[in-house]
């Protein structure tokens, strides 16, 4: 994958972004596509989502990454599990 050169980033539509509204994301093609899946793990949910969707509406084909996994604290318990085991 090339570099994005400013010049060529501006003569893309905005149809060609992930989001289109700040121009973000850019998804012309396969290998930016799937950067772009990529690079949005750590964003919040809604732009994940919006990421992953604007993706996979264009490349049906790319595998979907993994949803995220939550780690269980060891050790920590909540007010409520304490006064449950007591």
């Amino acid at each position: 994958m090339a570099r994005l050169t400013a010049a060529q980033r501006k003569r893309l539509p905005d149809s060609d972004f992930a989001d289109p509204k700040h121009r973000k994301y850019p998804i012309e093609d396969r290998s930016r596509a799937e950067n772009a899946d990529s690079r949005v793990a750590n964003k919040s949910p809604a732009t994940r989502a919006m990421v992953h969707k604007a993706v996979h509406r264009r490349y049906k084909d790319l595998p979907r990454p993994p949803k995220k996994k939550h780690k269980k604290t060891a050790g920590r318990h909540s007010a409520h599990d304490l006064r449950a085991a007591a």
